[in-house]
C-alpha cells in the first residue's frame, strides 16, 4: 500500500506527524518558546532578588536610621553632662545648665530582674515544652500549648496590675524568709526599700518571669518537635528510658533553639516598660545588686519622664539611657547567637 503525501503539506515548515486527539494534554513547551520561558525565569528572579535585596536593606537602614538618631540626641546632653554617665547613679535633668545623670542605677535594676526573670522562667519553659511533644497525650498537648500561648496576648498593664495587687503580698513572707536566711548573700542582702507591700526588683522579676514563659515555651517546644525520629528510635533500641531519650536526643538537638528562645525572652524583659512601672518602687538610695532594691530599670525611667519631654537637652539624657538599652540588647543577642554556635534553629 502506497502511501502518498499531503500536497498542502509539501513545503511546509509544520512538521508532519500523528494527529493530536481531542484527549492530549496541551503542554506549556508546546505554546511558549523555550527561549520565552527562560527570558521570563530571569527577569522574575531579577525582580523577586531585588525586592528580596530591598527588604532585607530596609531593616538594616532601619537600625542603621535609629542609632543614628539615639546618637545625635544624646551627644549634645553627654557633652553638657556634669555627672559620670558611667558610675553615677544620679539621674537629675530638672535644670538644663547643671544636668547630673548616670545609668548606673539603671543598669543594674534592668540586669537584676531580667536575668532573675530569665533563670525563672527558663526551666519552667523547657519542662513545658518537653512536656508537651514527649509526654502529653496529642489530644492534651494542643489545648494546653494554645493556652500557655495566651499568656503573650495579656497586655502589660494587667500584669503589673496583677504583680502589684495580687503576686506582691503573697511573695512578702518569701521576701522576708529569704532576706532573714540568706541575707548574707548579697542577692538577698538588705535592699534600699522597704520589703512591705512588694515593690522590689524581686517582685518585679516574678512577673516577668510570668510575662516572658510564653516565648521561651513556644521556640523551645517547636525546635523539640523536630527532633529526628531516627534518632529518637535509636536511643529507644539502645533501651533508654523516656528521660534518657529526651536528654540524650532531645536536648542536644534543640540547644541552639533554647537558647534563642532564652534570649528572645530575656530581650522582652529588657524591654519591658509599664509592667514593670507599675511595680517597682522608687528608691532615695543607690542600690546595692540585692533583689530587694527599688528603683528604675532603662525603660520604666524613660517612660516615667515622658510627660516632661520639652527641653532639649533633660530629653536627649533619657535618649542617651535609651542608646545604652539599644546596645545592650544588640549585645545580648550577638552573646546568645555565639553561644547558640552561629545557629538559631535545632540541629
Amino acid at each position: 500500500m502506497t502511501i502518498k503525501p499531503d500536497p498542502s503539506a509539501v513545503g511546509s515548515s509544520t512538521p508532519v506527524g500523528p494527529p493530536r486527539s481531542a484527549h492530549t494534554p496541551i503542554m506549556v513547551s508546546d505554546m511558549v518558546p523555550k527561549s520565552g520561558l527562560r527570558s521570563g525565569g530571569r527577569w522574575g528572579e531579577r525582580v523577586f532578588g531585588s525586592v528580596a535585596l530591598a527588604a532585607g536593606a530596609t531593616i538594616i537602614g532601619a537600625i542603621a536610621l535609629m542609632a543614628l538618631f539615639l546618637i545625635i540626641q544624646a551627644v549634645p546632653s553627654l557633652q553638657a553632662n556634669h555627672a559620670n554617665f558611667i558610675t553615677s547613679s544620679e539621674f537629675n535633668t530638672t535644670d538644663a545648665d547643671n544636668l547630673r545623670f548616670g545609668i548606673a542605677g539603671l543598669f543594674q535594676v534592668t540586669i537584676l530582674s531580667s536575668f532573675f526573670a530569665l533563670a525563672i522562667a527558663v526551666p519552667i519553659a523547657i519542662g513545658i515544652a518537653a512536656f508537651l511533644t514527649n509526654y502529653a497525650p496529642r489530644r492534651l498537648a494542643r489545648p494546653f500549648a494554645v493556652l500557655v500561648d495566651m499568656l503573650a496576648a495579656v497586655p502589660s498593664i494587667v500584669f503589673g496590675l496583677w504583680g502589684i495587687f495580687v503576686l506582691a503580698p503573697q511573695l512578702e513572707p518569701i521576701a522576708k524568709f529569704l532576706n532573714t536566711h540568706l541575707g548574707w548573700l548579697f542577692l538577698f542582702g538588705r535592699g534600699n526599700v522597704s520589703l512591705a507591700g512588694g515593690g522590689t526588683i524581686f517582685t518585679a522579676s516574678v512577673v516577668l518571669a510570668v510575662m516572658i514563659l510564653p516565648i521561651i515555651t513556644s521556640v523551645t517546644r517547636e525546635v523539640f518537635g523536630l527532633t529526628p525520629r531516627g534518632q529518637i528510635e535509636a536511643a529507644q533500641a539502645l533501651g533508654a528510658t523516656k528521660w534518657e531519650v529526651i536528654w540524650m536526643t532531645v536536648f542536644p538537638y534543640g540547644r541552639s533553639g533554647m537558647i534563642a528562645g532564652s534570649m528572645l525572652g530575656l530581650g522582652r524583659a529588657l524591654g519591658e516598660t509599664v509592667a514593670v512601672l507599675i511595680i517597682l518602687r522608687s528608691a532615695a538610695q543607690a542600690g546595692h545588686w540585692s533583689l530587694f532594691d527599688g528603683g528604675y530599670t532603662f525603660a520604666s525611667k524613660i517612660a516615667s519622664a515622658a510627660a516632661e519631654f520639652s527641653s532639649k537637652l533633660p530629653t536627649g539624657a533619657y535618649i542617651a539611657a535609651g542608646l545604652v538599652l539599644f546596645i545592650l540588647t544588640f549585645i545580648v543577642n550577638a552573646l546568645a547567637r555565639i553561644a547558640a554556635g552561629g545557629r538559631v534553629s535545632g540541629g
